[in-house]
């Protein structure tokens, strides 16, 4: 017999805190420990991972006590893990992989993941896969502790089940009971079907009016849209058309304007050279009045000047006139002095003779 189970990989499982791997080896393999080392909790793990939803069978109440709860060592985990690898390289399992590893998580909120090659699924796909090969969840190929003794004391219709299952027509029975669902469904709409028609029998010539002139309606909404996308098509031509001409008319306008742009700033480099005139000879007729202001100047000063003189000059003949009127009698004056100083000689020239002669 082949070997299929390969290894399983616990992490944070009830009494598994830490990261743990079971290798299966050829043959059988047996755990062997003591009471309380978790040899149930490996058991529980498989049919966890494997899609058991039934806590009393794992043996606890809610998916919290799946998760390993902590120690005086260790932290709680946040979080439930168990892989569970099988080999398929005979591929017994319907499935594109040599190796298949179904994975299983649960967080402390309730939720649960299944993984199938790292992949989320379905709880119900993995049950179809596991049924296939009749692993699904309570079969026999999983024998927990008590199970000999409850089958043996089960009823025969519950343990019709359990041979159901150990022959392998779970799957089967599924399919079976969702065929019966999805007919029941069926029949219902059925009926629900019924109960309409047998309602607007009645009311039939009044729907057939109804429903032709819905036809007529839709006839005429048919017509009437043929009739606006050829009046829309019409416009919208036009409106082409116009459009073109007036992209045509912008072209158009775009070159005028750009001579007219050409000439503007023709006209502009002309005015900025003319106002370059204009400002220079604004600063030179502001330098001629500002010579004329200094000319001005000038001119004032001399009117001043030439007033002053005036003046003097009117004082001056005023001076000349009476020293003219004063020269005759002076000059009487100087020859009766020069009469005097004749005289005046002469009889120094006598006193000098009568000197010398003394």
């Amino acid at each position: 017999m082949p070997r299929r189970l390969k290894h399983l990989e616990l992490h944070g499982y009830k009494s598994f805190a830490g990261k743990t791997d079971f290798i299966f080896g050829a043959g059988v393999s047996a755990i062997v420990g003591p009471n309380g080392s978790g040899k149930s909790n490996v058991v529980d793990s498989i049919r966890w991972v494997l899609g058991e939803q039934s806590y009393s069978l794992l043996r606890g109440k809610k998916t919290e006590d799946m998760i390993f709860g902590g120690s005086d060592l260790r932290p709680r985990a946040g979080m439930a893990q168990v892989t569970l690898t099988f080999d398929n390289s005979d591929a017994w399992l319907p499935i594109e992989f040599t190796e298949v590893a179904i994975s299983r998580r649960a967080y402390r909120d309730g939720e649960n993941e299944y993984l199938l090659n790292g992949q989320r699924v379905r709880l119900r796909d993995l049950n179809d896969l596991m049924a296939r090969v009749g692993l699904s969840e309570r079969t026999y190929t999983i024998i927990g502790q008590g199970l000999i003794d409850t089958a043996l004391s089960l009823k025969p219709e519950e343990r019709r089940s359990l041979f159901e299952e150990a022959a392998g027509i779970g799957l089967y029975r599924n399919k079976r009971e969702d065929a019966l669902k999805k007919l029941e469904a069926t029949q219902r709409n059925l009926d629900r079907v019924l109960d309409i028609l047998t309602e607007i029998k009645p009311r039939l010539r009044s729907l057939e009016r109804q429903a032709q002139r819905a036809k007529d309606f839709n006839q005429v909404k048919n017509d009437l849209d043929e009739v606006l996308k050829a009046w829309y098509g019409y416009h919208w031509h036009r409106a082409v058309e116009e459009l073109d001409q007036a992209r045509l008319q912008a072209e158009q306008s775009a070159i005028e304007l750009f001579g007219f742009q050409t000439k503007q700033d023709e006209h502009d480099r002309a005015v900025s050279g003319l106002r370059a005139q204009a400002a220079g000879r604004r600063a030179q007729i502001a330098a001629w009045r500002k010579e004329a202001d200094e000319i001005r100047v000038v001119n004032e000063v001399l009117v001043r000047e030439l007033a002053v003189g005036d003046e003097r000059l009117r004082s001056l003949a005023d001076q000349r006139s009476a020293l003219l009127a004063e020269l005759p009698p002076l000059e009487a004056q100087r020859a009766e002095q020069a009469g005097r100083v004749e005289a005046a000689q002469a009889e120094v020239q006598r006193l000098s003779a009568e000197a010398a002669e003394a």
